[in-house]
């Protein structure tokens, strides 16, 4: 079980100041908000309960093109270039068109940690400390005490804690809810169970990971319990359950900004409905999010731009979130004994490939720079506001 790392002793000193930059949260979206800004002379601080890359809460997979993109290829466990779905009626092996790797989960955030020029804190961020003053500061308190800047972050996750009367409970909220265990093993393949055995609505997998697998249930139904499944699937396939780690998945965008604050990661959303993947959405967001609040630091527009720019960005996407959470609750609906042809049929290699290479153009790689445009990870782009206005462009040919 993760250890909370908060400070303590003499060790736990009074947190204040002022800084240009408050990221609340130190997961994917906030480190990668934190990796865009550095070298730009920001004072950014990122707080969070735990230490860096302490608390892993999901199967750490990502597209391997993600991982390339960003340098972070050391932190690769195992690749696969092919799907294995299981159904009670037949399964299907799907040759995909990109690969899929998964990852340690403290080596990757050790690794964007190391591309940001940021201070970080230990400590538990409460909420917000009163309105924002009349110089655009907005305050946060944490349990170390209140720290204030003209640009904060919200990336601490589904509780969108520095929202206003916008916190989300399950299991009323749009949330799924997942479990996992990884015990002891290896294997060649990457599996998802639909299968009404472990779950009415949602799936089981089991990851690979070198010398681990990853297995797990996740119920689009947040009401249903999904650990005596997890248990059951984790012994079917001939192990222990052990290491148990979990947490609520949200499956519908939320708004993006909110009071001054920015929201990035599961705070804003930014979990796909279907699959569940939210890594590389939060990624993907998260360097959205840096490049306009660089752009605030450096003078080239308002913190006010800024949000309109990020808002706009991350509501060009709700069409794609939307279909996605269209399917996720049409395939409960789907008669097991029909399950397991549609599975099947939609495994031909066209229907693969244009599904899985729409899939990955929600949050495409090529977002995150290549080699030839960076000078090496956790550098800028030559020109981030291009890169953000190709996006955008991007996104408005795909709705027309």
């Amino acid at each position: 079980m993760p250890i909370r790392a908060t400070k303590r002793g003499e060790e736990r000193t009074p947190l204040d100041g002022r800084h240009d930059v408050l990221i609340c949260g130190a997961s994917f979206a906030g480190l990668a908000i934190a990796r865009e800004l550095a070298g730009s002379g920001a004072d950014v601080m990122i707080v969070d309960r735990y230490e860096i890359g302490e608390r892993q809460t999901s199967a750490c997979g990502i597209p391997t093109e993600w991982l390339r993109q960003l340098g972070l290829m050391d932190c690769e466990r195992q690749r696969f270039d092919e799907l294995v779905m299981h159904t009670p009626h037949g399964d299907a092996r799907y040759r995909l068109p990109w690969t899929f790797s998964t990852f340690d989960y403290r080596e990757i955030c050790q690794l964007l940690w190391h591309d940001c020029d940021a201070r970080f804190e230990t400590a538990k961020v409460n909420g917000r400390a009163g309105a924002a003053g009349g110089n655009g500061e907005i305050s946060i308190d944490s349990d170390r005490g209140t720290i204030s800047a003209p640009l904060v972050v919200d990336a601490l996750g589904w509780r969108r804690v520095l929202a206003s009367g916008d916190g989300v409970q399950p299991p009323d909220a749009p949330l799924s809810r997942g479990l996992e265990v990884h015990p002891g093993g290896s294997g060649e393949d990457l599996e998802i169970w639909i299968d009404r055995r472990y779950v009415p609505a949602g799936y089981g997998w089991s990851f690979p990971a070198r010398d681990e697998l990853r297995i797990g249930v996740g119920s689009f139904d947040p009401r249903f319990h999904v650990k005596d499944t997890t248990v059951l699937l984790t012994e079917d396939l001939g192990k222990e359950p052990n290491e148990y780690q979990g947490n609520w998945i949200p499956h519908k965008l939320r708004r993006a900004t909110e009071g001054g604050v920015f929201f990035a990661g599961d705070s804003a959303g930014h979990c796909l409905p279907l699959s569940a993947e939210g890594i590389r959405t939060a990624l993907y967001f998260g360097i959205a999010l840096g490049r306009e609040l660089r752009g605030v630091h450096e003078g080239r527009q308002s913190r006010e731009q800024a949000a309109v720019n990020y808002a706009g960005f991350h509501d060009s996407h709700e069409w794609k979130f939307r279909w996605l959470l269209r399917v996720q609750k049409l395939i409960p609906r789907i008669p097991p004994r029909l399950l397991g042809p549609a599975i099947r049929l939609m495994g031909t290699k066209r229907f693969v490939d244009w599904s899985f290479r729409h899939y990955l153009n929600i949050a495409p790689p090529r977002f995150a720079g290549s080699a030839d445009d960076q000078e090496g990870p956790g550098h800028q782009q030559a020109d981030p506001d291009q890169a953000l206005r190709a996006e955008r462009d991007l996104v408005q040919a795909e709705q027309a």
